[in-house]
């Protein structure tokens, strides 16, 4: 079997690898506005509500459009829609850079929420027809991963030419990036029956794999998002992840505030240490959410069981949050914040395979909007929950303890409500007769 597998062509890890570095352009395009804000804010004398209007701008047309365009790729597939998202990345990116005030920032913060609203989905359709099943958890890895690694890179990156060159260059560097993907894109990237690149072994390979297969449903685009929602393994998963949401959102938001505020740590001093539970989560990403899952299967291991224990294990791994409520030593802080991130990784990209693991055929780009649409929500909330508990209290006890409460209800529903990782029946037909009983 290894030296079948040895001979088989490798095109399907460069498409994962270009799934990747658009995922990453991707999250470098959001934090930009983070590292320029300062700059923006007294150039064109911005107030606090004016620049927290900006901050969310994004995740309002982000979120809101999360089913609608799970639907339209469901529809029309990942080489079309992955195109046209590449492409309004970077004008998006380059209307900032252009912009005059507050109005045109802000226009250009929704236009890059609706640009950036199918990336992910459409990395994890494209990745369920490119992988067989046995080699999906590594592949999903590598485009989630990448959202982690942005941290460590990105913002080094964006403040470096901010400092050196201004606010509007930031934005010009994720320009010039999110076109040259978008060519890359547009070069590279097909769907495998249509890629002339791909050799006939390799693609048997992938279909007798189990890939997702490719096309659109014959149900329709809202009969099919009725269907889903009435399944108990779609609300299983959207549970379970959006739990997950809510602490990887505390953490991108917060983690550098409570490092200042509870650690007295500088500013400079606070995001070194910030970068490193998001590499440790790199590491575990990629080498448990990924390797280790693939590995396990190959190996015979029941694939359900494989994926639902990372899962949960991740996710308890998460509750080692707890251990930064009972210390103010700061490095003794980022070991416990590191164990929860890093587990919360390791889950992370077994949640991001499921939609193309249990959709029906052409529904695995609306289970992946479901699911992100309330991850979104949220991922809204943990920052203005830990807030409003952190500026009542003046600790993040509480805050932490929050999100470890929410953590155990996202366990309890990957345990008993998504059930055995499976493809979900396909759903009758639009305008088919309902079977006879």
């Amino acid at each position: 079997m290894n030296t079948t597998t040895q001979k088989i062509p490798k095109r399907r890890w460069g498409i994962g690898a270009l799934l990747g570095a658009g995922v990453l352009i991707n999250y470098i395009d959001r934090i930009g506005l983070s590292v320029a804000a300062p700059q923006i804010k007294e150039l064109f004398q911005l107030s606090p509500i004016q620049l927290g209007l900006l901050f969310s701008a994004f995740a309002w047309s982000y979120a809101i459009l999360q089913i609608p365009v799970g639907m339209v790729l469901d529809r029309f597939g990942p080489t079309r829609v992955g195109r046209w998202g590449a492409f309004l990345w970077g004008v998006a990116s380059t209307v900032t850079a252009f912009s005059s005030g507050f109005a045109g920032i802000f226009i250009a913060r929704i236009l890059l929420g609706v640009a950036e609203a199918p990336a992910f989905p459409v990395s994890s359709k494209a990745t369920g027809y490119w992988f067989p099943r046995n080699e999906r958890g590594l592949a999903t890895a590598i485009f989630d991963a990448a959202a982690k690694f942005s941290n460590v890179i990105g913002v080094p990156l964006i403040a470096v030419t901010i400092v050196s060159l201004g606010w509007r260059w930031g934005f010009g560097i994720t320009a010039v990036l999110s076109f040259i993907y978008f060519i890359a894109f547009f070069c590279i990237y097909r769907d495998p029956s249509a890629d002339t690149k791909l050799s006939k072994v390799e693609y048997d390979y992938i279909v007798q794999g189990g890939a997702a297969p490719e096309g659109a449903s014959d149900t329709g685009a809202l009969n099919m998002l009725g269907y889903l929602l009435t399944q108990s393994k779609v609300w299983g998963l959207t549970i379970g992840f959006a739990a997950y949401g809510y602490s990887f959102y505390l953490f991108l938001t917060w983690l550098p505030g409570y490092l200042v505020q509870t650690m007295h740590m500088s500013i400079l001093k606070s995001a070194g240490f910030a970068a490193i539970p998001w590499a440790f989560a790199t590491v575990t990403d990629l080498f448990v959410g990924g390797w280790l899952i693939d590995h396990m299967v190959k190996r015979g291991r029941d694939e359900s069981t494989v994926r639902k224990g990372v899962l949960i294990v991740g996710m308890l791994f998460g509750l080692a949050v707890f251990g930064a409520t009972q210390t103010t030593d700061p490095v003794w802080a980022i070991f416990w914040i590191s164990i929860a991130l890093g587990g919360l990784a390791s889950a992370a990209p077994v949640g991001w395979s499921l939609p193309s693991l249990i959709a029906p055929k052409g529904g695995a780009g609306t289970i992946g909007g479901i699911m992100n649409f309330v991850n979104n929500l949220m991922g809204a909330a943990a920052p203005i929950v830990t807030g409003f508990i952190v500026g009542a209290t003046n600790s993040f006890s509480n805050a932490f303890f929050v999100a470890g409460f929410i953590l155990l209800i996202g366990i309890i529903s990957f345990i008993f409500v998504l059930g055995k990782i499976e493809p979900i029946p396909d759903p009758l037909p639009a305008g088919a007769p309902a079977p006879l009983l």
